[in-house]
This record gives C-alpha cells, sequence and structure tokens, in this order.
C-alpha cells in the first residue's frame, strides 16, 4: 500500500485510483462532475427492425395510446364514442325518414290539377335535394357541437364516479408501517367500490397487527437471544483465563468461543435485517462520502493485516435517510470486499454522482463471479461459493441487509461481475432534498 488518502492518522493507507482496464469501470476524471460510465455492464444488439405490416402497426400505436391514457381519459372517450355513434345513427334514421316524407308530397298547381310528372320530378329535385342537403349540414353541426358538450360532461361525470378511487389512492400513498391504523371507512352505497375499500381496510387491519407482531418479536428477540450468547461468551473467557485450564480444555473452548461468536453474528445479522427492512424513523442529510471515509477507518487494522490495496475516490455524494442505516450498508460492502477477495488483490471505494444519481460504488478484486449466480448473491444466506455453511468468515447477510437497506431508502443496488474476477456493486439514492 502507498500514501494516505483521507485525513488523520486512523484512515487506513490507500492509492490513488488507477486507470481501469479495458472493460472496468473507470473512475471519474479531475475536474468533472464525478459521473461513471458502467462499461462493464453487458450490452444488448439492438433488435431486428420488424416486417410487420401496416395495420398492425396502426393498432400497435392505437394500443400504446389508450395504454398510455388514465382510467378517467379512458371513460370520456368511450362515453364520446358511444354518443357520437348513437348520433349519427340518429342523424341517418333521420334523414331517411325525411326524405321518404318528401318524396311522397303530393305536387298540384295553384289551380289544384294535378301537374305534369315531368313537371314534378323536375320540382322534387330541387325542393327535397336542396331541403335534405341543409338538414344533413344543420344535423351535423348540432351533432358535432352537442357532442363536444357530452365529452365534457362524459368528463365530470367519470371524475365523479372515480372519485372513491381517489380517495382510496390517497389514503393508500399516505400509509406507511407507522400510519397503518388509518382508514379509509367510506361512506355511500353498498356498490363494488364500496366492496373495494372494505376490503382495503381490512387488508390495512391486517397488516398493523402484522407489523405489531413483527416489531415485538424484534424487540423480544434482541433480549432473548443476546443475552444467553453474552453469558457464554463471558463464561468461556474465564475458563480460557483460568491458568490451570488443560490444553485440551482452552482447545475446546477456543472452539465454542469462536462457534458463540459466529452465532452473534449471524443473530446481530438477522435481528438488523428485520430492522431495515422496516419504514425509516429518522430522515437526515448524509454526505455519503463522510459515510464511506469513516467506515474505511473503522476498518484500518482489518486492511492493513489483509494485505491488500484500497483505492479511494470519494467526492460529495448527499442523500436523505438513516446515518446508521447507511453506514451499515457501505460497511457491509467493505467487510465483503475484504472476506471475497485474493492475495494481493485490491479494493476501490467510490462516491459521487452516478447516471445523475448519489451513489456509493465498491468494486473488489476476487474468484470470477458468473453473471448469473450476482442476482442470488443478495438473497439471505448466499455466497459466491454456492454453499450455504461454507464460510465461516460471516453470516451470509451482508449483501441482504444492503438491499434492505436501500429499498428502505427508496434506492437501486446493481451488481456486475469485474474483468479478471471480482465484483463491482453500486448503489444509488434519490438526491437529497434542498432547502
Amino acid at each position: 500500500m502507498s500514501a494516505s488518502a483521507g485525513k488523520g492518522a486512523d484512515r487506513p493507507r490507500v492509492e490513488p485510483v488507477a486507470p481501469a482496464g479495458p472493460g472496468e469501470v473507470p473512475p471519474t476524471p479531475p475536474g468533472e462532475t464525478g459521473t461513471w460510465r458502467r462499461l462493464s455492464a453487458p450490452q444488448q444488439a439492438p433488435a431486428p427492425a420488424s416486417g410487420s405490416k401496416l395495420g398492425g402497426s396502426v393498432a400497435d400505436g392505437l394500443h400504446r395510446f389508450t395504454d398510455n391514457m388514465s382510467l378517467r381519459a379512458r371513460l370520456t372517450l368511450i362515453y364520446g364514442m358511444l354518443f357520437f355513434a348513437a348520433g349519427s345513427l340518429l342523424v341517418l334514421l333521420n334523414y331517411v325518414i325525411v326524405a321518404g316524407v318528401l318524396d311522397n308530397l303530393p305536387f298540384r298547381s295553384s289551380t289544384g290539377q294535378e301537374m305534369d310528372p315531368s313537371e314534378v320530378d323536375f320540382i322534387k329535385s330541387l325542393f327535397i335535394e336542396e331541403l335534405l342537403a341543409q338538414l344533413t349540414r344543420f344535423s351535423v353541426l348540432a351533432l358535432a357541437v352537442v357532442g363536444l358538450l357530452a365529452v365534457g360532461l362524459g368528463y365530470a361525470v367519470a371524475g365523479r364516479a372515480l372519485s372513491p378511487l381517489q380517495k382510496i389512492t390517497r389514503t393508500a400513498r399516505r400509509l406507511s408501517e407507522r400510519s397503518l391504523h388509518e382508514r379509509i371507512a367510506l361512506g355511500g352505497p353498498d356498490d363494488e367500490i364500496r366492496e373495494l375499500a372494505d376490503t382495503f381496510d381490512a387488508m390495512l387491519e391486517r397488516l398493523d397487527r402484522a407489523f405489531d407482531g413483527q416489531r415485538r418479536f424484534v424487540a423480544n428477540a434482541s433480549h432473548e437471544l443476546r443475552t444467553p450468547l453474552a453469558i457464554n461468551r463471558t463464561l468461556l473467557e474465564v475458563a480460557l483465563s483460568d491458568p490451570e485450564a488443560s490444553a485440551d480444555l482452552k482447545s475446546v473452548g477456543r472452539t465454542l468461543l469462536e462457534t458463540n461468536s459466529r452465532h452473534e453474528r449471524l443473530i446481530d445479522g438477522l435481528l438488523f435485517l428485520a430492522k431495515s427492512d422496516r419504514e425509516l424513523e429518522v430522515r437526515t442529510a448524509v454526505d455519503m462520502g463522510e459515510v464511506a471515509e469513516t467506515v474505511l477507518s473503522q476498518h484500518t487494522a482489518e486492511i492493513d493485516s489483509s494485505g491488500l490495496t484500497v483505492r479511494t475516490d470519494l467526492r460529495p455524494a448527499a442523500v436523505t435517510g438513516d446515518p446508521v442505516l447507511l453506514e451499515r450498508l457501505v460497511g457491509n460492502l467493505v467487510e465483503n470486499a475484504l472476506r471475497y477477495n485474493v492475495e494481493g488483490g485490491e479494493i476501490t471505494v467510490r462516491t459521487g454522482m452516478y447516471e445523475g444519481a448519489p451513489a456509493v460504488q465498491v468494486e473488489n478484486a476476487g474468484p470470477v463471479v458468473p453473471g448469473y449466480e450476482i442476482e442470488g448473491l443478495f438473497e439471505p444466506f448466499r455466497r459466491a461459493t454456492g454453499n450455504r455453511v461454507a464460510s465461516g468468515k460471516s453470516a451470509g447477510l451482508g449483501l441482504s441487509i444492503v438491499r434492505s437497506v436501500v429499498r428502505a431508502h427508496g434506492g437501486t443496488v446493481s451488481a456486475w461481475p469485474r474483468a479478471g474476477g471480482g465484483l463491482v456493486v453500486t448503489v444509488a439514492f434519490p438526491a437529497a432534498a434542498r432547502d
């Protein structure tokens, strides 16, 4: 390891980030905004042009247009189409009836005598055709005007009909783990929407009871599980400190102490995983660059003893969230990079802007990780080896906790194989709200 990259003597020894190799995520060039480009992600070839017919394209375009419309707009469109269809049919029937009536009208001269048929046909052709043309024009104009009024009225009626659904939506958006006691309590007639609201209220009641049970379980488990393990650890340490203890006893004691320590880590991880899956109780402005710097300083001794090269590129990345959970997130990423590395390997920690969002990225050397195994690494008790119990280094909950913390903060986590072996994990968060 080379020169220190942080302030203070408690920071681990790090090196400036070297240029990345082919296919790797390069560090941000100095003087730029800190945006990383993910070059190692698999590139998808553009889909070949479809040879569909024009009719299919028009139908697809119509489907896409209607799919992007709101329910209120679709109902209004249906109302308008039905009205214009009925109005057009009425205009057509009116035309046919009036034309039939006019065609059967008797034509007589002023003296009351029957007119010559040729004269009658001439008069009818002038009178009836002009009358029907005027009737058609005014009917179509009236249909258009009244149709537009009907569309506006349909839009208002659709909004009125959907107002209970809008109330359900607003209530659902306000809900969180701490406000599950709120209910919709929709009044009105006992119709389909009322049944939907009552079903939603019943579901909220069950969720509220489930979350209360989970909180009680986590609180009780924190005491009931940690206390006996702490007592066992104390008894083993006292036994190992006895100078008269035999070598066999000390060997068994050290094994039991290591097993006890592993169980403590497992229980702590499970309890923290349960906590990170819940709604955030603390929301403050946090700089992920400072968090990463703090985490690296806490792992100084482990980094120095590992013989790994740690490189950093820590830039400001402001997010809003729970500082404790965010510190645990970065700590798990760093610990994962330390434990699943190779001799003489390296770790790169970056913070800054990634594709326009504040983010932290940890890249480490290590064994080659197949792309199809990456998604499973974020499941509890899963490791790159595919064995649930093969490694005593951790409980297999590190990346699971990372994913839970990211979800609680509304962010995203992605990972992809590093060129030459290892893993690149990137966590992106929503930008912190500005005052």
